[in-house]
């Protein structure tokens, strides 16, 4: 027993002695910076109390916004207040440090009426989403479970710091089998982009999932280029060899809005014919980036369906550009 305490002595005078002089400089150096960054005055701060002042936000929501600042990797006071993405930013690392589930539900409000006051929810066209917790109650969502189950166009019902929940028609069955799987969540938001990310259920009923948040969702560009609203019959060729007729409703230089009556995917392929006024006939591949379901009155029995073209369609997208020029040119000429 005595030489194992003096191995255990030799050890600690050899190896974790000489070091415990710099691992105390590291402790105390960061808490420094800690207590700094926690109560010097930052870059910015005569810029933040300025911006602060065209937003109606409460003595808490103020309070909670310094919190976010502090907890975040900005340099700048007021970074939170000039981005969505740099706030829903600084909203996670505040989140992760403190654990959201941990946090007093009146700083959870108060992180919802800043983001509501600000504007920073989808709901607002000039916003960059990035975070699920931008999303509004009353949304429409498509949600594919790893199982095979598809909701298309299912309601946001409920929205907090904490989860969201989607309106479904299940099972108590099916509720089971859903807590706790992924499922591929896929958010639209018109002329803008195609949001997407893989998530976790939190919990499920037969009428609802409660979904975990994500703040890295994926975009898929929607109105990349200049688009024209045409009126063109379109043939549609699936892999299977099964052909439909539908209609044109839109046309850019990266994609299409078309009518079918068939239900497609988002990701299905296939291929399209249409004829382009002076260009003539256009074969090309497109891939679906989302079904909006019957959404044009002037044809109640096609699904709304928008794609981008893939493949080798250069050509066709240089004949597009020029129609569509060709078409903005005579419209101003008449005016």
């Amino acid at each position: 027993m005595e030489s194992v305490l003096r191995e255990v002595w030799e050890f600690f005078q050899i190896y974790i002695l000489p070091v415990l002089p710099f691992v105390a400089l590291v402790l105390i150096e960061v808490h420094l910076m800690y207590n700094r960054r926690e109560n010097d005055v930052m870059f910015g701060t005569e810029s933040f109390n300025e911006k602060i002042k065209a937003f109606e936000f409460t003595p808490k929501e103020v309070r909670t916004l310094e919190k976010l600042v502090r907890s975040s990797k900005f340099e700048n006071k007021d970074a939170v207040l000039n981005s969505s993405g740099l706030f829903e930013a600084a909203v996670t690392e505040f989140y992760r440090i403190r654990n959201v589930f941990s946090v007093r539900d009146e700083t959870l409000e108060a992180i919802a009426g800043l983001r509501r006051k600000m504007d920073f929810t989808g709901s607002n066209p000039l916003t960059m989403v990035c975070s699920t917790r931008q999303f509004n109650v009353g949304d429409r969502v498509d949600l594919e479970f790893d199982g095979g189950q598809v909701f298309k166009r299912a309601t946001i019902l409920e929205r907090s710091e904490k989860t969201w929940s989607v309106k479904i028609e299940g099972s108590s069955v099916l509720a089971k089998s859903l807590s706790g799987s992924r499922v591929l969540v896929r958010w639209t938001r018109m002329n803008d982009a195609v949001y997407s990310k893989r998530i976790t259920v939190f919990a499920a009923t037969p009428d609802k999932v409660i979904l975990n948040h994500s703040d890295s969702l994926d975009k898929e560009q929607l109105r990349k280029w200049l688009r024209e609203i045409v009126d063109f019959p379109v043939t549609a060729t699936f892999p299977n060899g099964e052909v439909h007729s539908g209609v044109l409703y839109d046309l850019s230089a990266g994609g299409i809005l078309l009518g079918l009556a068939e239900d497609c995917k988002p990701d299905q392929q296939f291929s399209i014919s249409f004829e382009l006024p002076t260009f003539g006939v256009q074969n090309v591949d497109v891939k679906v980036l989302n079904n909006l379901g019957h959404r044009n009155p002037n044809f109640p029995q096609y699904n709304s369906i928008s794609a981008v073209f893939t493949g080798a369609y250069a050509w066709t997208q240089e004949r597009v550009l020029q129609y569509i020029f060709e078409v903005t040119r005579k419209t101003k000429a008449k005016k």
